[in-house]
């Protein structure tokens, strides 16, 4: 398993990448960007907790002294991590956002040395480099040459709690199988979405569609695709790697959303954006080479 935890992380970040493609499609029946965010949450929590009751009922068992774990793997990470990223894509632009996002295996490395005396060797500070230096020429530099200071602290907001999930993921996972642990954090993130994303207005949005069914089906997809498999796909790698070679790893994720932009889009690849895509992979390798 620990041969093959580099691979489902790799894997969730490639889910996690293709997003994109599902957020424009939603994005075209009216949902906004928060909305599509908070639907994510709460039809992934409802999938989580259809699959573990059906297959391992057992694994719905946790102590009430661990709530206030899932309660931060929930609310902390997942919810605060989805407010501020799509809050900063509000105030800015998408590239700026992605170049603050990806300040997290920075984050997650510094959490990781004071909550797990993980040590921060000279291959991590350089692979985290080389991935942050990798997402800013994927992302676009130009786009965040003036940043205010509510994009900056959103931004960063969005990292730390990005990462969060990380940390939080490390300690459940001491205690819990890997479904478990998505399956509450998912439950509690939940509650704080259904609050943030007008049920009303959702509501109308699917009641309007030329479509219902197949509207509620494509969210149900989405759903699956975008957070049940990699979130899975995530915390059963992290179970078997170091938080901070996991978040390093992530960092494949904007490299295959840019390569889903100019394959289904159309999108134009630049140069940078080339350069970007070779030093968040030759990241990846120099991280799992062996010393």
């Amino acid at each position: 398993m620990k041969k093959l935890a580099p691979v489902f992380v790799l894997s969730a970040g490639t889910l996690w990448g293709i997003m994109g493609i599902f957020v424009r499609k939603l994005g075209t029946y009216g949902f906004s960007p928060l909305q599509i965010a908070c639907l994510r949450i709460l039809f992934g929590a409802a999938l989580f907790l259809a699959i573990t009751g059906i297959f391992r009922r057992e694994l719905l068992k946790i102590r009430f002294r661990d709530v206030g774990l899932f309660l931060g793997m929930g609310l902390i990470s997942l919810l605060l991590f989805t407010v501020c990223y799509f809050t900063t894509i509000n105030l800015a632009s998408l590239s700026a956002a992605a170049i603050l996002l990806y300040t997290s295996p920075i984050w997650v490395m510094l959490m990781s040395a004071v909550c797990f005396r993980e040590k921060i060797t000279g291959r991590k500070l350089l692979c985290a480099a080389m991935a942050f230096g990798g997402c800013v020429l994927v992302s676009g530099i130009g786009s965040a040459a003036s940043l205010s200071p509510m994009v900056i602290v959103t931004g960063l907001l969005s990292a730390v709690g990005y990462g969060l999930y990380s940390i939080f993921g490390t300690f459940a996972l001491r205690k819990y199988q890997p479904l478990t642990v998505t399956t509450y954090a998912f439950l509690f993130g939940a509650v704080g979405a259904a609050i943030l994303c007008k049920p009303t207005e959702i509501v109308t949005v699917i009641a309007s569609a030329p479509n219902p069914a197949g509207l509620v089906l494509l969210l149900i997809v989405t759903a699956f695709v975008t957070a049940v498999l990699p979130y899975l796909l995530y915390t059963v790698g992290l179970s078997h790697m170091r938080a901070s070679a996991a978040a390093i790893m992530a960092s494949i994720e904007p490299v295959v959303a840019t390569a889903a932009g100019a394959l289904v889009f159309g999108e134009a690849l630049t140069i940078p954006a080339f350069v970007g895509i070779a030093l968040v992979l030759a990241a990846i390798v120099v991280l799992n080479a062996r010393p």
